[in-house]
């Protein structure tokens, strides 16, 4: 990394060295709860360099939507599976980027870190802003847990640049203040351009701008996207020639089609080669074949460039789309989708989350949600969850957050749980066909609950004919894990955490049921104790349980090589009595909402909100086979036993 000016103050916190690979600490996911706190962006670039270790990033930019927001997320979600180093954000002025708004850059870039767990960049430029507004948005970003910017000056709004009074007109001005205003804490991104910016006097005279941007403060370069190699490597000679020493990272454009093509090439003002457009021209209408030559133009022009040994990762413009980037990566041997996971759940790349790892179970498939609910947390349990006496929640009241909300439309909630209701065991046949992944009567299949906003975990999926058996009788499962005694932790399924351990679980079970179901479990309850904890509460805070009120069980931990044992999962009961007034809302936000007031379907609903329990249950016994099955079936037998006669 370049020092800061003499003239700012700086400090040398960013630097770290870590033991572990350069991969396995460098994904885009925040590293594991034994992280160095200054694992910063440029450190990571760092070690993967001097291993050899070539990466990729992605570029997205903000939708002008709230259900694009949500769509952005949901592919988010699915691009951070393949391992990117970082994402970019862009900032568009005309679109309030530094705003609340869930279409702002701020918030898209937030959303990333906080609840996607990937490494952000957020770009700013100096377009249309003071330097008071430059500032506020910085430490906005700072507050969010945002670590890196690209410093840009951006395009004009009209047709020519026109001055800020007490704002910036060149991207090195505003890296100084970046530095000045916010010593180190900030990584700092410059733009390149390999064939000169097309405002400045010449290639060189651009080159000399670049070492100035670098010299002020800047950490790494991404460029403008080119059309040949070649373009790429004459210009990184040329910037090392000069003294320009940070990491220069590439632009790839995978050409997707000719109208976005003829779109970018205008914004960017460059000139697409002769012998791309003779290629493009036949087959202009034909989106199918210009994305095909756009993706193999691509992989041959990134392997020219990967094989040059000067390219230490590859930074690509995705358009928000996913299908060529994706293909080019695969093909290049980039795209590497790891399942082993830092924890059982997904983490978020906020820094001070880094020495979180311990969450309660119950937000297990809604991790964005509890992550919302504790973003005002000062500090995140570590090693163990504690005697937890009044863990602070926030309040959930708006469940219409982009990033809470259903990746699903209406129309296709509609479609999979039910146009229309006729009874509880309606409800339970949905129940039973997202356990099954069958169509429904009307043909569609159940691929969420309000609970679940994806498929079964391959994890679930080891339960999954005695989940189905149950939810056909009403006991309606929203969250579950099997017993693992001592699998290894690069278990493709139940596997977490540093290769070379050992993971361990208890038998979970959580679901909703009917008050008759659960006066027959509390009788059969009675002689699986102190085998069985169970928690038993209904929508008015009516609670039964056999646990310790304060007391937290642990039902997932692992043992590692020269490390304490982690137990990242916990049923605590206080944290379940919070979690409650999420799980039973679900059933109205997500669910009845969907149907007319005082219809059939949504009284169906509003009954089984008003009546039924959640009920959690631990099998502590974790070396012997799971015996909550068994606890099931004995209810079910009790409830279908004749009544006895009377003496």
């Amino acid at each position: 990394a370049v020092p800061a000016p003499p003239s700012c103050k700086s400090d040398s916190s960013g630097a770290s060295n870590s033991g572990e690979s350069s991969r396995e600490s460098s994904r885009c996911s925040t590293p594991g709860p034994d992280a160095d706190r200054a694992d910063r962006l440029r450190e990571k670039m760092r070690r993967r360099i001097e291993s050899g270790d070539p990466w990729f990033s992605l570029e997205f930019f903000p939708p002008r939507t709230s259900s694009g927001a949500v769509n952005l997320i949901s592919r988010f979600d699915r691009m951070g599976f393949g391992g990117p180093l970082f994402i970019d954000i862009t900032w568009h002025p005309a679109g309030d980027p530094g705003s609340d708004k869930e279409t702002s850059s701020m918030m898209i870039a937030s959303t990333a870190v906080n609840y996607c767990g990937l490494e952000s960049i957020l770009h700013l430029t100096c377009c249309n802003q003071t330097k008071e507004n430059i500032t506020a948005h910085l430490s906005k970003a700072k507050r969010l847990g945002l670590k890196n910017i690209m410093a840009l000056r951006g395009d004009p709004l009209g047709d020519s640049w026109e001055e800020e009074e007490g704002g910036f007109s060149y991207a090195t001005d505003l890296v100084k203040h970046i530095r000045c205003e916010f010593d180190d804490y900030f990584d700092i991104c410059v733009a390149g351009y390999p064939t000169g910016h097309p405002e400045a006097d010449g290639y060189h005279a651009d080159l000399k701008h670049l070492k100035e941007k670098v010299d002020a403060g800047a950490d790494f370069v991404i460029t403008q996207l080119f059309f040949r190699a070649e373009t790429f490597l004459s210009f990184v000679k040329d910037c090392r020639a000069i003294g320009i020493t940070c990491p220069i990272l590439p632009g790839v454009f995978p050409i997707q089609g000719y109208q976005s093509l003829r779109q970018l090439v205008k914004l960017s003002k460059l000139e697409v080669p002769k012998e791309i457009m003779e290629v493009i021209e036949p087959i202009k209408d034909n989106d199918a074949a210009i994305r095909n030559y756009g993706i193999q133009q691509a992989v041959e022009m990134c392997k020219v460039l990967l094989d040059s040994g000067v390219v230490p990762g590859l930074h690509f413009f995705t358009l928000n789309r996913e299908v060529a980037t994706i293909q080019v990566l695969r093909q290049l041997g980039l795209w590497i989708e790891d399942p082993r996971r830092p924890l059982p759940w997904a983490i978020s790349a906020h820094p001070k989350r880094k020495v979180e790892d311990v969450r309660p179970i119950f937000w297990a498939s809604r991790p964005k949600s509890y992550i919302y609910r504790t973003q005002d947390w000062d500090e995140f349990p570590n090693g163990r969850w504690g005697n937890s006496s009044s863990p602070a929640f926030g309040e959930l009241n708006d469940y219409y957050l982009f990033y809470l909300k259903s990746k699903c439309s209406k129309d296709a909630l509609l479609q999979m749980w039910g146009e229309e209701l006729t009874s509880e065991e309606s409800v339970f046949e949905v129940f039973t066909n997202y356990i099954t992944a069958q169509a429904n009567l009307s043909g569609h299949k159940v691929m969420c609950l309000p609970w679940n906003d994806d498929p079964l975990a391959p994890e679930t999926n080891l339960l999954k004919d005695e989940l189905e058996k149950v939810n056909r009788r009403g006991i309606l499962t929203i969250n579950s894990q099997p017993n693992i005694n001592g699998k290894p932790s690069s278990d493709p399924i139940v596997g977490w955490g540093p290769p070379g351990g050992y993971v361990f679980q208890k038998a979970y079970l959580e679901f909703f049921t009917s008050s008759e179901n659960v006066t027959a479990l509390l009788k059969v309850l009675r002689k699986y104790e102190p085998r069985v904890n169970y928690h038993i509460v209904n929508v008015q805070g009516k609670n039964l349980t056999n646990a310790h009120d304060m007391q937290p069980n642990a039902v997932t931990w692992g043992i590692f090589p020269g490390r304490e044992i982690i137990q990242p999962t916990v049923v605590d009961p206080v944290s379940f009595m919070y979690w409650k007034d999420e799980a039973f809302a679900l059933w109205i936000e997500q669910w009845a909402k969907l149907y007319e007031e005082e219809s059939p379907s949504r009284m169906i609903i509003q009954y089984i909100h008003d009546n039924y329990y959640l009920v959690n249950l631990v099998d502590n016994d974790f070396p012997l086979d799971n015996c909550l099955w068994q606890v099931i079936d004995d209810m079910f037998d009790l409830l279908d036993a004749p009544p006895e006669p009377l003496q």
